[in-house]
């Protein structure tokens, strides 16, 4: 590298680390403040706006030790700053060490914080080509809206806050639906383990129908009566479809790879 590559080398590697990473020599210090302070408090605060309830669980000495670490360690593949908070989840699930005092929710709670913001910048429409937007939801293959996300987490991320800080998961997984609507606004809704199977049986199977999805559903639950399954998740793929998470049916024809 040139000289001047290696100074701009060394001055980002300082403004990452001030610590660990000594500032270019002939640089006056209180200019070399000014970026770092700058730099930091851009990415802490919008960090902080991104993560509003883990940043209201974190004390202050915790919570910028987290931020300073990301920005030292973490290195972003874009420069966008929408983008920065899915960096900063994969800072968190693959490079960042755990402490001892961590929230045991704090990566769940993280990506359910990021979940709003991803859906609401996603560029994601349902392919309105194979899709039958009247199509009967039992005799034809539901389809899942791509701005629909069914989630499923240990701890009750919808419910942690201040107030409430649990140490040990749930008994059952917590299932969460969240979408985008026709007028782009994200809602969020708690799912019961039958609804949750079934929005997982549209995502993953190639079960032909959504009568035969109600059928497998029936058949795991063994249930004494699959009628009374068969009907309670009609109505379950009716109000889905009301609001837009189950766009339609596949068309006659279609394929997944088509």
């Amino acid at each position: 590298m040139t000289d001047f590559q290696q100074q701009q080398y060394r001055f980002a590697a300082h403004i990452r680390d001030p610590q660990a990473s000594p500032a270019p020599a002939g640089v006056e210090d209180r200019r070399m403040a000014i970026y770092r302070e700058l730099f930091y408090n851009n990415v802490e605060g919008f960090m902080a706006d991104s993560f509003p309830v883990l940043r209201r669980l974190l004390d202050d000495e915790k919570w910028h030790r987290l931020i300073r670490d990301y920005f030292a360690r973490h290195r972003a593949t874009t420069p966008l700053f929408p983008e920065m908070p899915r960096e900063f989840l994969h800072y968190l699930e693959h490079e960042r060490t755990a402490e001892a005092d961590d929230p045991p929710f704090l990566f769940e709670l993280a990506h359910y914080e990021w979940v709003e913001l991803a859906l609401s910048l996603s560029e994601q429409e349902p392919d309105w080509s194979r899709i039958d937007p009247e199509g009967h939801l039992l005799k034809g293959r539901p389809l899942l809206s791509p701005l629909a996300w069914p989630l499923s987490y240990h701890y009750p991320v919808q419910l942690i806050g201040p107030d409430f800080r649990p140490d040990q998961p749930g008994e059952q997984p917590t299932w969460l639906l969240v979408y985008r609507d026709a007028r782009d606004e994200i809602t969020f809704m708690e799912l019961n383990p039958v609804t949750a199977r079934l929005l997982a049986l549209i995502d993953n199977s190639e079960l032909a129908s959504g009568e035969a999805m109600l059928e497998q559903i029936a058949t795991e639950l063994n249930h004494p009566e699959p009628a009374v399954v068969i009907e309670g998740g009609r109505q379950i793929l009716n109000d889905l479809h009301q609001r837009g998470v189950i766009p339609g049916t596949r068309l006659a024809g279609n394929t997944p790879d088509n």
